[in-house]
């Protein structure tokens, strides 16, 4: 059973500590396609069309058809009929349902994660990719701390530490709705295999143990986090088909 089958055959409960996870293939066939993109508001597809690429024009109709029919599931109303509107920041919000169901979404390449929860959340995705100048990005974004953590790590092991970084720290500021330039005001845990964890905000521990946030594993060649307020989550992780807690 795939995604779509699954959001007609069955009701999706969430269940108080829990943040569902979402993990859905962007690249589609022509028939899909044109049936997310008649999910889209007007705008939507304006939006779409103003993609210069095929692939990347397919891939956002994908995604924001995805979250449509995610969201009408939960909420019980017709996809089409769900209003976005968009913080000062850019985070994507209700406008005509109100605020009982939060959700959050990333994509990276042709893979896409949607967050599911009761609270604030945020959740970030990136490609694994080349990055040369790692040590020179964490000076310039990062906390001194972490810049350190990655200067002294081996070369083999400061990509993955700078896209630990950078997911976690996006994952919290997109909960928040804070945006990028809080980067270098969230300390993070970076260290290849060890555990995922909020250290600091804006140099203060206590703040940070408030949060919970944990690495994710979509799949091999990605990197990604979810981050909400609060203790105790548990992460229920749709693979397509199925919730893995």
């Amino acid at each position: 059973m795939n995604i779509e089958e699954k959001l007609t055959s069955e009701t999706i409960k969430l269940f108080p500590q829990q943040v569902h996870v979402w993990r859905v293939e962007l690249d589609r066939n022509s028939t899909e396609i044109r049936k997310f993109r008649a999910l889209l508001s007007q705008e939507e597809q304006k939006r779409a069309d103003r993609f210069y690429f095929e692939p990347d024009r397919s891939r956002f109709i994908v995604g924001r058809g995805m979250l449509r029919s995610l969201l009408g599931k939960y909420l019980q109303i017709a996809p089409d009929k769900i209003e976005f509107q968009y913080s000062a920041k850019g985070k994507p919000m209700w406008a005509n349902v109100e605020q009982r169901l939060h959700f959050n979404l990333s994509h990276s390449g042709g893979l896409a994660l949607y967050a599911i929860a009761s609270e604030p959340v945020g959740i970030d995705l990136e490609q694994i990719r080349p990055v040369s100048d790692a040590e020179q990005l964490a000076k310039r974004f990062f906390t001194p701390a972490e810049a350190e953590a990655i200067a002294a790590l081996p070369m083999a092991q400061k990509q993955s530490a700078f896209l630990n970084a950078w997911t976690r720290k996006e994952a919290y500021l997109k909960a928040t709705g804070d945006g990028l330039a809080g980067l270098d005001e969230v300390e993070v845990s970076l260290i290849p295999g060890m555990p995922a964890k909020l250290v600091a905000i804006q140099g203060n521990s206590e703040l940070a143990s408030r949060w919970f946030i944990a690495e994710l594993y979509p799949h091999p060649d990605y990197v990604a986090a979810v981050a909400i307020a609060g203790q105790n989550w548990q992460i229920c992780y749709f693979k397509d088909e199925r919730c893995n807690p």
